[in-house]
């Protein structure tokens, strides 16, 4: 074949992977045109609405620049720092199979050289005390975090906590397991997922005492700004766990705007509030749950139960009528 017939044939090809291109990007049922959408992941068509894809993969950074200065800055190869490991993420991990890339088994040879690695990568992760303490409260934060199903969030905060209690020197004279579960305690209130100290106390490894003495030493000498649980934010958890309507968690979100109304909330514990909210909004919509099935959700006694209930359900009685 000549050399003209080559480009030409070259040519033809080439158009015809242009004109299968075009039609895919044209909409299916009005052959309009596709635009990519790329906040909400999906492919629209400009002319009748129609959305031909969606949960597209995002291939961009998960950061934004509004600058080329910025832009430079932030630019990076690898996953992103974090603060949920003591060397923020930056050192190299060694898997701890012993199998190659393709899944193959190493040799013997291989093995003892990949552990002398491993040996050695720990030594230099951890060159110092106060790295081998980190390391230790971190991963202490991850556990309790992981068992207390605490979100992602919340072990970032939790961690910074931690950090900024062993830069000041708070550590001297406390064990680094009740610094890493106060972090976890007041993460959580922080970030409106509370969990009461009996949960906390449950996946710890410390007593009640030293949390409850640890996290006012904590939030004290920190200044964190930590404002009093709010009864609500354990309702939507413990309707979850009993299997209640949305109905039902809203009926016992009134309750205990009513109980705020009338001053029956201050003093009383708010796990107590939010069980006795969610048991009296069961019964009143007419939904099978018992105050045994409540207390061992919200780990708090039936007597607090009951006398927390009759309290709201006196309290919404109590408001003038509109």
């Amino acid at each position: 074949m000549s050399d003209s017939r080559l480009r030409t044939h070259h040519t033809d090809e080439q158009e015809e992977e242009q004109e299968d291109e075009r039609a895919d990007q044209a909409c299916p049922e009005c052959s309009g045109h596709l635009v990519v959408d790329d906040e909400r992941g999906e492919t629209v068509c400009e002319d009748c609405g129609l959305v031909v894809d969606t949960d597209e993969i995002d291939r961009g950074p998960e950061w934004r620049a509004f600058d080329a200065g910025e832009k430079d800055e932030k630019s990076r190869v690898g996953a992103p720092t974090t603060n949920m490991m003591h060397d923020k993420g930056l050192s190299t991990n060694i898997d701890w199979r012993d199998k190659d890339a393709y899944g193959n088994s190493l040799s013997s040879n291989q093995r003892q050289k990949m552990q002398r690695l491993r040996k050695w990568n720990e030594r230099f992760r951890t060159r110092d005390s106060k790295e081998r303490n980190l390391k230790q409260a971190l991963g202490e934060i991850d556990r309790m975090s992981s068992a207390l199903g605490l979100p992602e969030n919340v072990r970032e905060t939790a961690s910074v906590i931690y950090r900024r209690a062993l830069d000041e020197n708070l550590l001297p004279g406390r064990s680094i397991e009740g610094v890493s579960t106060a972090a976890v305690y007041a993460a959580a209130r922080q970030a409106g997922v509370p969990r009461s100290l009996d949960e906390i106390n449950e996946v710890s490894r410390v007593e009640k005492s030293e949390i409850a003495r640890t996290y006012r030493y904590v939030i004290r000498e920190l200044g964190l700004e930590v404002a009093p649980a709010d009864p609500e934010s354990y309702v939507p958890r413990f309707a979850s766990s009993l299997e209640l309507s949305d109905e039902a968690e809203h009926r016992a979100r009134k309750l205990l705007e009513n109980a705020k109304e009338q001053g029956v909330h201050s003093g009383k514990s708010p796990v107590g509030l939010a069980a006795a909210a969610v048991y009296a909004a069961a019964l009143l919509t007419n939904e099978k749950t018992t105050q045994a099935a409540v207390s061992e959700v919200a780990d708090i006694s039936e007597v607090t139960i009951r006398n927390r209930y009759h309290e709201l359900l006196e309290a919404e009685q109590g408001l003038p009528m509109a």
